[in-house]
């Protein structure tokens, strides 16, 4: 199961070049899903990082895209870490060495010493059922040691010839690190009503969207302007403070909105849910196609009784269905279903969705130059990645 279906390539081998923002965007249009990471927007979001659109190519037809992020080398500026995020966009159904080894001698030539690449792959797939049995179940530590989960022979064969082609895993031992998640949560939404998804609810959520609406939040969907952003990004660093976690600065979000919104303008979406004039919830929803993700959330401590996030929660997932989406993604959780871990805790709150929680393949590095290679790897060892 991918959570995109490039154009399969005919026989024989593509040819990788790089290719324009618009070409790529063309592209990206004609997929029923794809990443909001590998969109051309997404390149003028990580200032940062360096950006390329890449395209595979047959016999003069485009049949697959990448965004490539490039990060310099400290010291080493002609030397570049490539970086894929949750792409590229190719037929991972097949033989993917032949879209793999061009794009690893076209990155090369262009000075990359290594490639870092998420493909979306899933590889193993476990019900809301499962998991809540898992973490009833005091043998049970991880999602992993659950049994009966669905397997997806394509995501095993993928990381299998990975492997075998000198590709390494680089998936930590918790679900999270410096890339994006390994493990997720999502609720599929194709062919489903809105009671469908009510009735897969927990009955603590249905409960708290009810109380939601009983102590009158109301929740508005917008376009980020300066007024509302500012004040999603004000709830946010409370948050932040809150939960201990590093917020990303107001500038990044301006950024975020404006790059995303002047590629499509319904690329992205912010919502705010108010009680009695006060913010007591703000989350981001961006959408690509078929694919809805929760990527940023916000609440306000002494708010929490009136389920403010609930009723964002729910308003995005509503719009997602109205929108004709297939998946709504609630992003990354740990694997960890062991009870006394702090982590449990996220993965409780996202299984209340129904839903269903997923492994991909997870990221995987192809040094191009190993020696460059290993000083990267140390550096980054040192600095904490």
């Amino acid at each position: 199961m991918s959570s995109s279906e490039p154009v399969r390539a005919a026989a024989g081998t593509p040819v990788v070049r790089a290719i324009s923002a618009a070409e790529h965007l063309a592209f990206v249009r004609t997929q029923r899903s794809v990443s909001f990471l590998q969109t051309p927007a997404w390149g003028r979001v990580k200032t940062e990082w360096r950006s390329e659109s890449l395209g595979w190519f047959h016999g003069g037809r485009l049949v697959g895209a990448g965004l490539v992020l490039h990060r310099p080398v400290p010291r080493l500026d002609r030397f570049t870490l490539a970086y894929l995020p949750e792409g590229p966009v190719i037929d991972w159904s097949g033989e993917i060495g032949a879209w793999l080894d061009p794009l690893a001698a076209h990155l090369k030539q262009h000075g990359a010493f290594a490639i870092r690449l998420g493909p979306p792959v899933v590889t193993d797939m476990w019900s809301a059922a499962q998991v809540k049995e898992g973490i009833a179940a005091p043998e049970v530590r991880r999602l992993t040691d659950l049994p009966g989960q669905w397997g997806d022979p394509v995501g095993a064969r993928v990381s299998s010839e990975l492997r075998a082609a000198g590709w390494l895993p680089q998936n930590p031992q918790d679900g999270f690190g410096v890339g994006h998640p390994q493990f997720k949560y999502e609720i599929p939404l194709a062919g489903r009503t809105e009671d469908d998804l009510l009735r897969g609810m927990s009955q603590q959520w249905r409960r708290n969207i009810r109380r939601a609406a009983k102590e009158g939040v109301e929740v508005t969907a917008g376009a980020g302007g300066p007024e509302d952003l500012k004040a999603f990004h004000d709830l946010y660093v409370h948050t932040a403070q809150r939960d201990r976690f590093t917020p990303r600065p107001l500038h990044y979000f301006e950024t975020m909105f404006a790059a995303l919104s002047a590629e499509d303008p319904e690329r992205i979406t912010l919502y705010l849910a108010h009680h009695q004039g006060d913010l007591a919830a703000a989350t981001v929803l961006v959408r690509v196609g078929t694919h809805a993700v929760y990527a940023y959330g916000a609440s306000a401590t002494d708010k929490r009784e009136v389920r403010g996030s609930h009723a964002c929660q729910w308003a995005m997932i509503r719009d997602a269905l109205t929108a004709g989406c297939d998946v709504y993604d609630l992003r990354g959780i740990t694997p960890t279903l062991d009870a006394d871990d702090p982590h449990v805790g996220l993965v409780r709150f996202k299984v209340g969705t129904g839903g269903r929680a997923v492994r991909y393949v997870g990221e995987w590095d192809l040094p191009l130059r190993p020696m460059v290679y290993r000083a990267f790897d140390l550096y980054m060892r040192r600095r904490g990645r």
